[in-house]
């Protein structure tokens, strides 16, 4: 894997508040890696930490800096994706505490040419995995097309 040259904010569409990691360390072409530190102006910071449940966005995000590194290395500008669905999600504790560094791995398992795409994802702590899911994302050719025309559908 190569050290990522980008800022996260170069690289993930989130902004503000919502861009949840710190930065990218390093990654290629089926693999990435993030870090966050946990601290008291986190979106989701209780007084003590951040809920457990929050690992599936840090996964989320860094599959999103994944693919807005690609869109970088290729020229163009990182797109807007969408978490379809995590399964399997396990996490060893239940919340992560202030100060703590965690590392987020993603691995791509597949990837559609509709841009359907899973992803492997982990979380460690001091090298220890802590989190672990299966993420399925999907990323539009054109996400404004694509959110009219699902706001056309009924349910």
């Amino acid at each position: 894997m190569q050290p990522i040259e980008y800022h996260i904010s170069e690289i993930v569409p989130h902004s503000g508040r919502m861009l949840l990691l710190d930065r990218a360390i390093a990654g290629d072409d089926t693999h990435f890696e993030c870090e966050v530190t946990i601290a008291a102006d986190n979106l989701f910071f209780t007084g003590t930490g951040v809920g457990a449940w929050a690992g599936v966005e840090y996964m989320a995000q860094t599959v999103a800096a994944w693919a807005g590194w690609q869109a970088r290395l290729a020229g163009q500008v990182p797109k807007i994706g969408f978490l379809l669905g995590s399964r399997r999600y396990s996490c060893k504790v239940s919340e992560f505490t202030l100060g703590q560094v965690l590392i987020i791995k993603i691995s791509r398992a597949f990837q559609a040419d509709n841009g359907l795409g899973q992803f492997d994802c982990q979380i460690l702590i001091e090298q220890q995995e802590v989190a672990q899911a299966a993420l399925t994302v999907f990323e539009p050719l054109d996400a404004s097309a694509f959110l009219a025309e699902q706001a056309g559908t009924t349910i």
